[in-house]
């Protein structure tokens, strides 16, 4: 192995290489912050300039911007609660509180540090597990992802914040909307009134641009140009939020362990591993009170998950030539168009290609924590620009972005019906997030439970049988009853120190 790593890293005598890492990274940052775009579009955009070009160099900037393009998303999550990306929804939740506060420099710099441990935690793993894990992620059938999307659908209940009830109401909406468009069976249009452009299911992009980001410029404008988000303030690169990176160390070496075990498994992606580590780390918080409302904690874990997802997504592509997630779908692309074929034979046949691929990962690290950093200072003056401006840049964003999704109209008035129903929600103080974890496991869930069943023919042993999806389920069912267990144990400790009434 050291040999091989020896021969990746001899690639970087190409200044080429070197230059199509920079231009990765600087692309990705642009791809992911803008919303809408994001890591799979930009990959599918550069994709017909890499003809002719040699394989390492375009694979090196493919992968630069994939890693890049997640962080990017948490620019506009931080600055103005619209995420780049799906993955950089958990990022919003508290990277916006730091901004409305006057600390979006602080936020900016906590996510790109946090993407940078994420990518070099996981990037190490990747070498070390690479073609262990991909076999073993070979293993999971329709029964153990069923198993994984309950357990993620049950971690509503840390996402609900105070109340169970409205968090539950917010998943069976998301749940809901899931159950929209070609059955995955037999094919037949369910809950789609006619349009057809509902057929493949709502899309994701326009709904979380009219969620998040729609319904912020409607509270904006109910507030009026009166309220005011405090300036940020943010020094050079010496002035890093040191001391609150060391007391998230913690969160931030679980969450990327997480991310690239979940990033491992095909389907499941960076945005369930921001969700799930969100959620574990507030469960291990020693301050879980202050997620939501600017924990650097939450932040650092969302981020360092999302980036390690990258490495893990990548290790089933190279070793068995199956993507663990969408973006990981469409290197795959990238690969054929180099004449290269990912699987088991490409260790042996082109060791060059998967031990560079390794090495940029680690040299990446440095190059995009400095570029993320310089250009922090520029970013954090977004918060200082007057809210009637931002009402006015942020709308346009959504409906460049929901239009640019699909190139289409129909995007634009589903992201316009989502931002008045999340405004309504908000209203009422009920949670957007679960309608988001709704929405990307509902289908997986339903898929894999018809899928399991139709593979046992009907009998239901096929959930019990397996220790994986038995581990996955009682996890799950714990996730849910210890929380009320706890709070329930709570109020009896409370009502037996109460003074006896006279």
């Amino acid at each position: 192995m050291i040999e091989n790593l020896v021969l990746g890293a001899s690639a970087f005598g190409n200044p080429m290489v070197w230059l199509a890492l920079l231009f990765g990274t600087v692309f990705g940052y642009l791809i992911g912050a803008v919303p809408g775009l994001g890591p799979t579009l930009g990959i599918a955009l550069l994709i017909p300039f890499t003809y002719g070009m040699d394989p390492i160099v375009s694979i090196v900037g493919l992968v630069a911007l994939y890693a890049a393009a997640e962080y990017g998303g948490a620019i506009s999550a931080i600055l103005i609660n619209s995420p780049g990306t799906a993955a950089a929804v958990a990022t919003s939740w508290d990277g916006y509180a730091l901004t409305k506060q006057g600390r979006a420099g602080e936020a900016l710099s906590i996510s790109i540090l946090s993407s940078g441990a994420g990518i070099l935690v996981a990037s190490t793993l990747l070498v070390m597990t690479a073609v262990p894990l991909s076999e073993f992620a070979l293993l999971i059938g329709p029964g153990e992802y069923f198993a994984l999307a309950l357990l993620g659908l049950s971690l509503v209940a840390g996402l609900a914040g105070s109340s169970l009830l409205k968090g539950t109401l917010a998943m069976g909406i998301g749940l809901i909307f899931a159950t929209v468009g070609l059955d995955v069976q037999t094919g037949v249009p369910r809950f789609t009134a006619g349009y057809f452009e509902l057929f493949e299911g709502v899309p994701l992009v326009p709904v979380l641009l009219g969620l998040y980001a729609l319904s912020e410029v409607l509270v904006m404008i109910e507030d009026g140009a009166s309220a005011k988000i405090k300036g940020a303030r943010i020094g050079g690169l010496m002035s890093l939020p040191i001391q609150t990176m060391m007391s998230a160390r913690g969160a931030v070496l679980r969450s990327s362990f997480l991310g690239y075990v979940i990033g491992v498994i095909p389907g499941a992606g960076p945005a369930i591993a921001s969700f799930v580590s969100y959620s574990v780390s507030r469960r291990f918080s020693k301050t879980p009170e202050l997620f939501g409302k600017g924990s650097p904690e939450g932040i650092a874990s969302s981020e360092a998950a999302n980036n390690a997802a990258v490495a893990g997504a990548i290790a089933p592509l190279l070793a068995l030539g199956i993507p663990g997630s969408a973006t990981a779908a469409v290197l795959i692309g990238a690969f054929m168009v180099q004449g290269v074929t990912p699987g088991p034979l490409l260790f042996t046949n082109r060791p060059e290609i998967p031990y560079t691929l390794f090495v940029s990962l680690w040299i990446g690290v440095p190059v995009m924590v400095l570029i993320g950093l310089s250009g922090a200072r520029i970013w954090a003056r977004v918060a200082d620009i007057p809210r009637p401006a931002i009402a006015a840049i942020v709308t346009s964003i959504c409906f460049v972005g929901a239009y640019a999704s699909e190139t289409t109209l129909f995007p634009v008035f589903v992201m316009t019906a989502f931002g008045v129903l999340g405004f309504l929600l908000r209203k009422m103080q009920v949670p957007l997030a679960p309608i988001i974890l709704g929405l990307v496991l509902g289908e997986m869930m339903e898929t894999n439970f018809r899928r399991a069943l139709i593979t046992a023919r009907g009998d239901i042993a096929i959930f019990y049988t397996s220790p994986m999806t038995m581990i996955l389920l009682v996890t799950a069912v714990l996730v849910l009853v210890l929380p009320a267990v706890s709070s329930i144990r709570s109020r009896a400790d409370k009502d037996r120190s109460r003074p006896p009434e006279q």
